[in-house]
């Protein structure tokens, strides 16, 4: 096979190793493209005898593959087909790697030692940390994933992966730092995982040789102080960590020095044996978000989410364009998109892994904060990024403010273009997208900074289900500067039946512009069905991020309690004590209900058609029986004055617990004919899982917190 005829990066490879061993290696699985440790080590014992060294280096579009032939002399191989000169090289590189015909995909190469070892060290491991019993469908790791890319880009390094959401257990984890001892190790952890983390953390600190340990994720993020003052030599990611891991390879071999690594949070002094830090925090300066454009991710783990039934995860936007005051914004940055086309490359890449996976729902989900944006082609470009995912046979999910949808401030033809581009959207596979409508009220939609009020979010929903847009709403029901009156507004807001309508394709976008704010209209096109079954959690109470404007505002009341840095959040008491005792046993309601209904709503994602919808089915079962608890809840709260705290909590403690007993009792009975039902149409592993879950599910008692969080709203 010669240059000419290698069509494809697995030909490429294929020829490169014949022209190293003088013949095919046929047999080498093609997957393997997607996982470069896995190549590499399967290279080197193929070419035993015939090649001294194998190195498989740079991004998954751009993968380098490098054979040594003795002393300098290399073989260099770009399996993208692409000439070596065209390639975005490092500044390290110069003097270092000389290609010979750089106008070439194929070329000889003289390598360095130097060069040499910086392609090979420091041995990098990425892991992300994972709670199965509380999550028990994983997401594909974009975490750790876009972070592995990022460092690759470099070529310096040997990067590898473990997530525990794909069988690795944190001993595990442990075993491979103590055995395969990485220079670097970067740690993700989300809201639940603190436990996790300090574990991994005390053994990694009690090596007599450690590892550089960048830590990152939202809960890191929130807990930066709390962790630095325990691990005085971590180095605490503060944003996007795509810069941050490629200066932390370039400090560890000495270009850098700490204090010019992006984005850390860390304990200054002097760093290394024998040294003693000193007590005071830095912070170096955070890369915008429009300034790092690439968000994709490599695929090394791809394969293995399908394997345990995951789901594929994308982002094609960063950032926020608003500044809720219960969201600490520091580590998310403003929001900025991806060009379309680079989408278009990522999912030709992820493709053959989804076909070597028909089982699995062909749905790639964008895990955007913010969809759209408020750039001044923010309409065109989500429709080029709907045309991408379209034309690579995809369909889609994402999240967005509801604010694109109707904007009071804005008149009427910038209502009709957005539901233009709504129609356009679902016609290019759409399959739902999230809003975080938050509230009905306007008062604590006020207070939560969301920009919007119940009014626009009513005519929103309607919009939204007259347009025929699959939707799925969040919604805080309880929140700690609340009163009783937006506690029960907010439940007749879920309560209401004039928001969900019908689907109306027939109709223009004018007409249904125009429909949605008239009554008749209204009247004549409802579901009947509640707001609140659209709501993917119910009984969801506000979390006191650490460093949230929120947050504050708590404080300034009194209301704030200790830390729990399990969750990057703060303790705190209701102004109203009633609500806060409702809160807290809501919380236990959903902490009992949450891996069952968590395993439900994961299936919708995998899934397709019937066996899809008879999922959504067995859902609503869930939240019917939710919100009948939060009207229970308010009735009770009708024999409790707002002024008798001391005397009457336990009492009330006692009838929400009970009240609580009567309707678990009630949705096991439920739950148990929606699972006998909706099993015959799954596909049988699916099938195993659900009962298994649903059998683990029917076996708790009591109500006890188990302090898990949905990550991003997925």
């Amino acid at each position: 096979m010669s240059q000419k005829t290698a069509n494809t990066s697995y030909d490429r490879l294929l020829t490169t190793v014949e022209q190293v061993a003088g013949r095919l290696l046929t047999s080498l699985d093609p997957a393997l493209l997607d996982e470069p440790v896995c190549l590499q080590a399967t290279l080197a014992d193929h070419l035993v005898g015939t090649a001294t060294k194998v190195i498989v280096t740079g991004t998954h579009d751009r993968r380098l593959l490098l054979v040594e032939r003795g002393g300098r002399s290399w073989l260099a191989a770009d399996l993208s087909g692409q000439p070596h000169a065209t390639r975005a090289w490092p500044t390290w590189v110069s003097g270092r790697i000389e290609i010979s015909t750089p106008d070439r995909w194929l070329s000889g190469a003289m390598i360095t030692h130097e060069a040499v070892d910086r392609l090979t060290r420091p041995r990098v491991l990425l892991v992300a940390l994972y709670h199965p019993e509380f999550f028990p469908l994983p997401r594909f790791p974009l975490g750790i994933s876009d972070l592995a890319r990022a460092a690759r880009a470099t070529l310096l390094g040997q990067v590898e992966l473990m997530d525990m959401q794909l069988g690795a257990k944190l001993d595990d984890i442990i075993g491979a730092v103590l055995g395969g001892r990485p220079d670097i190790l970067g740690i993700s952890a989300t809201f639940g995982q603190h436990d996790l983390m300090i574990r991994l953390l005390d053994e990694v600190t009690d090596l007599s040789e450690q590892p550089l340990v960048l830590a990152g994720g939202s809960l890191t993020v929130r807990n930066e102080r709390i962790l630095l003052e325990r691990y005085p030599k971590l180095l605490v990611a503060r944003g996007a960590g795509e810069p941050t891991i490629q200066d932390m390879l370039a400090y560890w071999h000495g270009d850098l020095e700490i204090e010019a690594i992006r984005g850390i949070g860390y304990v200054g002094g002097p760093r290394g044996e024998g040294t003693v830090a000193i007590s005071r925090y830095h912070r170096t300066g955070t890369v915008a978000n429009r300034l790092h454009s690439d968000n994709f991710p490599e695929l090394d783990l791809l394969d293995a989410t399908f394997r345990h039934k995951g789901v594929a995860q994308l982002e094609s936007s960063r950032g926020c364009t608003n500044y809720c005051s219960f969201c600490p914004r520091g580590h998310k940055g403003t929001w900025a998109g991806t060009a379309p086309q680079e989408l278009s490359q990522m999912l030709r890449a992820m493709a053959p892994v989804f076909d070597r996976h028909p089982e699995i729902s062909r749905t790639i989900y964008l895990v955007d904060e913010e969809f759209i944006g408020r750039s001044p082609d923010a309409v065109p470009r989500a429709l080029a990024v709907a045309n991408a995912l379209h034309a690579a046979g995809f369909r889609w999910e994402t999240s967005c403010r509801i604010d694109q949808v109707v904007r009071l401030d804005r008149d009427r033809a910038w209502q009709v273009e957005r539901g233009r581009m709504w129609r356009e959207l679902v016609a290019r596979d759409l399959r739902r997208c999230l809003f975080g409508v938050e509230s009905g009220v306007t008062s604590i939609l006020q207070r939560f900074n969301k920009e919007t009020t119940g009014e626009q979010n009513a005519l929103a929903i309607r919009t939204l289900c007259a347009l025929g847009v699959p939707t799925r709403f969040t919604y805080i029901t309880f929140d700690h500067l609340m009163t009783d009156a937006e506690l029960r507004d907010s439940h007749a807001f879920q309560a209401r039946t004039d928001l969900l309508l019908k689907p109306l394709p027939l109709l223009s976008v004018e007409a249904i512009v125009d429909g949605v704010r008239d009554d008749d209209f209204v009247a004549a096109h409802t579901t009947g069905r509640p707001f609140y079954s659209s709501i993917s959690y119910l009984l969801v109470s506000m979390e006191c991020l650490i460093g949230a404007a929120y947050t504050k505002r708590v404080q300034a009341a009194g209301l704030a309690g200790a830390p729990r840095p399990s969750m990057g959040r703060i303790d705190a008491d209701f102004a109203d004590w009633r609500i806060g005792r409702c809160s807290q046993h809501a919380q236990l309601w959903v902490d009992r209900n949450f891996a069952l209904d968590y395993t439900l709503k994961s299936l919708e994602k995998i899934l397709d058609g019937h066996p899809r919808h008879a999922v959504c089915d067995a859902r609503v079962v869930v939240k019917d029986a939710a919100f009948a608890v939060l009207g229970h809840m308010l009735r009770i709260l009708d024999d409790f004055p707002i002024d008798r705290r001391h005397a009457n909590a336990g009492l009330l403690d006692s009838r929400l617990t009970a009240m609580m007993d009567v309707k678990i009792s009630q949705l096991q009975e439920r739950m148990d004919a929606a699972v006998a039902h909706v099993t015959p149409a799954l596909p049988a592993a699916e099938a195993e899982l659900l009962c298994r879950q649903h059998r683990r599910w029917a076996a708790i008692s009591g109500w006890r917190p188990i302090n898990a969080a949905d990550p991003c709203g997925t």
